[in-house]
């Protein structure tokens, strides 16, 4: 998991994410104030996880920016664990606050790998 924490810290110093796992899955939680839903696309592939988020911008006609230290997108490419799949990962956005729940890769259950020696006879 050392990845996925070196890649969090590489995230814009206005994003804040959290990475929360239990036995069976992960869960990604990524602060994106003002992205919704629809402005927000989240991909799984090749162990990677891709979140393009846009902030949307409701200023009053009477004001404008004097300084702005809010990215208005993001554009980040996550390396997971090797365990996390993309398959049945779900996503939801509440008040700007990005959850991606990623199960793991059921292990393998233990058993016993039989030794064979060649054929003699051959």
């Amino acid at each position: 998991m050392s990845k996925l924490r070196e890649a969090l810290r590489d995230l814009p110093e206005t994003v804040f994410a959290d990475v929360l796992e239990s036995e069976t899955a992960y869960l990604l939680v990524v602060d994106l104030p003002g992205a919704s839903a629809d402005t927000t696309d989240v991909s799984f592939r090749g162990g990677r996880l891709r979140v393009e988020a846009r902030r949307e911008k409701d200023t009053p006609h009477e004001f404008q920016y004097a300084e702005e230290d809010r990215a208005l997108f993001l554009d980040a490419e996550i390396p997971l664990p090797p365990d996390a799949t993309g398959e049945e990962a779900t996503a939801s956005m509440d008040r700007g606050v990005l959850e991606v729940h990623l199960p793991k890769r059921e292990a393998t259950p233990e058993r016993s790998i039989p030794v064979t020696e060649p054929d003699a006879s051959a």
